[in-house]
């Protein structure tokens, strides 16, 4: 099976008409990219477009074999011209199938938001699955039972869970092509889009490209630990879920509690509950060492300075006489504890830590103390990990890939 991506953006395409926002400003040149639109072995063409023909013609291909137009969500705006020569433009029902005369078969999937997913499996049994911009399979997968689909078309930046759904029913596999369409100005192009595709085990590929379903490709690094820094405000554990939100199964630990009688850090508390996928499972606990030895699924630990804060606690760290006489030893082993076994884990990790060391220098001994063993901390689990992530202002720098 060949695939055409005639375009890769959401329906308003990218630059959006009239938007002066900075992504739209940069998506020029080969930065920009129409409304997604697949041709599909030159017979089947899933969505139609203002352009398809002559983007087909760039591609190197013509629409003229083109035997069946299928869309897959509501076209605002004005109706799109049908090109001569081109079957009228329809939906399918969900969960009915269609022939195509040119061998294909088609299966309509149910979407849990408007519009209409296509399951299609071609004369040489590739199988591949197109979703419409912002749509989940409303079920737990759209793969019947079968086998992984070859390559998956989807929204995977804007419904990272709709990926998340499919693999955890086995409809995306190891070797399943993910590729992302339905592109807007949310994330900048370039190196941020493929960071960000790459998070996800998907791929973001220029309008043009053509791909064959199980042909041999790089497959998309995704890094085992990852360790994401930033200070107060900065994005970083918005940043880090983002990493994990492809994985069908994520365990939250939440390292800071609960403060009883204190409604600011319940509010935030509250704020991270609700932008996490509801298939995630919260852990609050310290105890991270026994987590990171078990097999099981992926960990998102947020973050390493309450950590650091119950350690110290536990060690006597803020009274100057104990810290000399055996509480900077017994920190030191529990972090090196810590940063073995962060060496030593077989599970998907990414971890989140303060970046303390940049701002006014602490005005107390106690402040300076743990100032020093937080940069300690995080230079050791830094160096475990085969990413580490800046954020400022929201933005993310690699420091380490």
């Amino acid at each position: 099976m060949e695939l055409t991506l005639l375009g890769t953006g959401t329906p308003e395409g990218l630059p959006r008409p009239g938007c002066p926002c900075a992504v739209c400003a940069v998506c020029v040149g080969p930065r920009s990219r129409a409304a997604t639109s697949v041709l599909v072995d030159g017979a089947l063409l899933l969505d139609l477009t203002p352009g398809a023909v002559l983007a087909g013609a760039r591609a190197g291909h013509s629409l003229a074999g083109v035997r069946q137009v299928l869309l897959t969500h509501p076209h605002d705006g004005p109706p799109v011209e049908l090109p001569p020569g081109l079957p009228a433009a329809g939906r399918v029902p969900d969960g009915r199938e269609l022939a195509v005369i040119s061998g294909h078969r088609v299966r309509a999937v149910a979407m849990d938001a408007p519009g209409t997913g296509y399951e299609v499996t071609g004369p040489d049994g590739a199988r591949m699955l197109y979703l419409p911009p912002g749509g989940a399979p409303a079920g737990v997968n759209g793969s019947s039972g079968r086998r992984p689909y070859d390559v998956v078309l989807a929204d995977v930046l804007g419904r990272p869970e709709a990926l998340a759904r499919l693999r955890a029913g086995g409809a995306v596999g190891p070797a399943t092509d993910v590729i992302a369409v339905h592109l807007d100005h949310d994330t900048p192009p370039g190196a941020e889009l493929q960071r960000r595709c790459a998070a996800a085990g998907a791929r973001a590929l220029p309008d043009g490209t053509t791909v064959v379903a199980g042909e041999y490709r790089a497959l998309p690094e995704v890094p085992r630990r990852t360790l994401v820094l930033g200070g107060a405000r900065s994005g970083k554990s918005h940043e880090a879920e983002r990493r994990l939100a492809g994985y069908p199964e994520v365990v939250y630990v939440a390292t800071g509690g609960t403060r009883e009688g204190d409604p600011e850090w319940a509010s935030r508390i509250g704020i991270h509950r609700e932008r996490r996928p509801s298939s995630w499972r919260t852990l609050e606990t310290c105890d991270l060492v026994p987590l990171l030895a078990q097999e099981g699924p992926a960990l998102l630990i947020d973050c390493l300075a309450l950590w650091l804060t119950d350690a110290m606690d536990r060690v006597g760290a803020w009274d100057d006489a104990v810290w000399a006489e055996r509480g900077a030893k017994e920190l030191r082993e529990r972090t090196e504890e810590l940063v073995a076994a962060v060496r030593a884990t077989r599970r998907p990790v990414v971890l989140v830590s303060n970046e303390v060391g940049s701002g006014v220098v602490p005005a107390t001994a106690s402040g300076r103390r743990f100032r020093d063993e937080l940069g300690r901390l995080n230079s050791g689990v830094a160096g475990e990990c085969e990413h580490v992530l800046l954020v400022v202002a929201g933005l993310a720098l690699v420091l380490k890939e």
